[in-house]
């Protein structure tokens, strides 16, 4: 896919300047992690770079075909449905589904509970629908894979095993991670972009 390139962004809401000027470089396959303060544009950032919101002037070059994959800050399932209908839609149709199940299993889901496999989302708890979405992202086929404090709600241990479960998974993908946590940068980034 080549490097993400962001040349000169500026960007306000009303009278707030979020970015003034700011030069950025993702480069292909890299590790980044985006880390600053509540409100200082971290959002705003991966919104960019996915095109779901324009700068007021600059240019962001090597989305065009670009295939992104994402982990908002809110889950985005589809509640009625089960845990591996929500990962069907992200992908192909010839994706067994003995390899969507054996996925959602290696981040605890429906391992000590079968019936987790097939009950509607809306009946998980905040860190079993964190995980769908997680397994949803890392299994969609993208360039640039965007996580917006993905690991949010889950407790230590939990945290530990998505987090490498993120780790094998990546491969080649771009990373992009928004996050507050030191720990998650060193275990899953290369370089750290402080905004």
């Amino acid at each position: 896919m080549g490097e993400i390139e962001l040349k000169n962004i500026y960007k306000k809401y009303g009278e707030t300047a979020v970015f003034e000027g700011l030069c950025e470089t993702f480069g292909d396959g890299e590790a980044v992690a985006i880390m600053g303060p509540s409100g200082s544009g971290k959002t705003t950032l991966l919104r960019l770079i996915m095109g779901l919101e324009k700068p007021d002037s600059g240019e962001i070059t090597g989305t065009e075909t670009g295939r992104f994959a994402c982990v908002f800050q809110e889950n985005r399932l589809i509640e009625h449905c089960s845990a591996p209908e929500n990962l069907r839609l992200v992908l192909k149709k010839d994706v067994p589904e003995e390899a969507i199940i054996e996925e959602l299993k290696s981040v605890g889901i429906g391992v000590s509970n079968p019936e987790e496999l097939t009950k509607p989302v809306s009946k998980f708890s905040g860190g079993m629908k964190r995980r769908v979405a997680i397994v949803r992202a890392m299994m969609a086929e993208a360039d640039t894979v965007i996580l917006d404090e993905p690991f949010k709600g889950l407790d230590e241990e939990l945290k530990k095993e998505v987090m490498g479960y993120v780790e094998d998974k990546i491969g080649a993908s771009r990373l992009i991670l928004v996050t507050h946590d030191e720990d998650e940068t060193k275990q899953l980034c290369e370089r750290i972009i402080k905004i």
